[in-house]
């Protein structure tokens, strides 16, 4: 069977790369017959939440690292009890290319029998005891299992990383492990031939094309595809993959002129989430990231979506944008460390690493008395994600102008051309996207 391909955003997914990782498998599997996931890489925000429960969609798979695990290389094996005949062990092993596993009564492991295993039983048995030598192959098969197994056989749990003990198992004389659950069940056997070339999880990166925005240990994955509309940092790849990365507002976008170039329409669910992601992002098509692509795919969106029968029969892409944004929690409802991690970013230019995050509200005001637990929160998050400095950028959707907050700034972040305020924020009129006005400014001033 075909492993599945997982169709991912960034790390703290919003809205757009949530539905984008929806709607291209949708696409995949509706167009190419794929087997496509739609994946995330973190927890649910607010308003993405809310999309996902107004249209009835289940949340993508959370996958938050890419690492192989046990679990992908094991097979469950038929099971014996130590008490059994060595004969059973012989049936399964006789199926299983020479393995039966013999497991307690309470599911965890007991031992292993193998060629090995049982060649050094039949040694000890016989050796060179002469009265041992008549013995016939019906007595030994009547001997108990747990006299034959190898029970010095290391447990793995299912969801360990292959990577962490890989030098440990090349160590080991053994060629069979076994895998266990959190309780230490026996959940299957893995070979040493199969840890030593697991498979890769297939992902495709959605709304993102950085490895240090993606999900954890990304390079260990087999990356098919990149579909996203940011700036290039893309990781290094082995083979040629497709990729297209593309001067819009949002990838729900993108995703959108995809549907219909292969002459399809995508269900009101599906172009429901898509068009929640491309009103997020764009702030309702009011934000200057905003194309006239972006327009006519909000057209041709809120044509498949506001369908008689549908949940948003009723609504119009005006008032369903107003219902996305308020959505957004605000300062209140959230903790520091909610509002700094919710939706953040990892940029780096040279030796320099730097985050910024941002959160939505529907006045400025909500900052006042929260400005030091909101500075306070930032360390934390610069020392936590290992950055030289981090900002948060507030930003009022209703009035379009942002608030931004800095926790240890490089003398250069004086010259932000942002009027500075008596509480050591900044007020950046106008301001409303992080990704075409507040970080070409950051990089301007980091690069000189």
């Amino acid at each position: 069977m075909a492993s599945p391909i997982y169709v991912i955003g960034h790390v703290n997914p919003d809205t757009d790369s949530i539905s984008a990782a929806i709607s291209y498998s949708w696409l995949l599997r509706e167009r190419d017959g794929l087997e496509a996931l739609a994946a995330r890489a973190g927890a649910l925000n607010a308003q993405a939440a809310w999309v996902l429960k107004t249209l009835n969609l289940e949340p993508p798979v959370l996958i938050t690292d890419a690492s192989p695990r046990f679990e992908s290389v094991m097979r469950r094996l038929d099971t014996t009890f130590p008490e059994q005949p060595l004969s059973d062990a012989w049936v399964i092993a006789s199926r299983t290319n020479g393995i039966a596993p013999v497991i307690n009564q309470d599911g965890t492991p007991y031992g292993l029998i193998t060629g090995r295993s049982l060649f050094s039983f039949l040694s000890q048995q016989v050796g060179v005891k002469p009265d041992r030598k008549n013995l016939t192959i019906t007595e030994i098969l009547n001997l108990p299992c747990d006299q034959a197994a190898n029970t010095q056989v290391l447990k793995f749990q299912a969801n360990a990383k292959i990577k962490d003990v890989l030098q440990r198992l090349l160590r080991e004389e053994g060629d069979e492990f076994w895998v266990v659950d959190e309780a230490g069940r026996y959940v299957g056997i893995c070979r040493q031939r199969d840890l030593l070339n697991p498979p890769r999880l297939k992902i495709i990166m959605v709304d993102h094309n950085e490895t240090q925005q993606s999900i954890g240990s990304a390079e260990e994955a087999e990356l098919i595809e990149i579909l996203d509309h940011h700036r290039l940092g893309n990781p290094s790849t082995h083979i040629p993959i497709k990729m297209s990365v593309d001067i819009v507002g949002s990838t729900s976008t993108l995703v959108s002129e995809k549907i219909e170039e292969a002459g399809l329409s995508a269900p009101w669910k599906i172009a429901g989430v898509m068009l929640a992601g491309l009103l997020s992002d764009t702030l309702n098509l009011t934000s200057p990231t905003t194309t006239p692509r972006d327009l006519l795919a909000a057209e041709r969106l809120s044509r498949w979506a506001f369908v008689r029968g549908s949940a948003l029969e009723t609504e119009t892409r005006e008032s369903f944008g107003i219902k996305v944004l308020s959505a957004s929690a605000g300062l209140a409802t959230r903790t520091p460390k909610e509002v700094v991690t919710g939706d953040m970013k990892v940029y780096s230019v040279g030796n320099l690493h730097f985050a910024i995050a941002q959160v939505e509200v529907s006045s400025l005001n909500e900052v006042n008395g929260h400005v030091e637990p909101l500075n306070l929160a930032l360390d934390d998050l610069r020392k936590s994600a290992n950055v030289d400095f981090a900002m948060l950028m507030v930003t009022d959707v209703v009035r379009g102008s942002s608030r931004l907050l800095l926790s240890n700034p490089p003398a250069v972040m004086d010259e932000l051309p942002y009027q500075p305020l008596s509480d050591n924020t900044r007020l950046a009129e106008g301001v409303v996207s992080r990704k075409k006005q507040l970080l070409p400014v950051v990089l301007g001033l980091l690069e000189v």
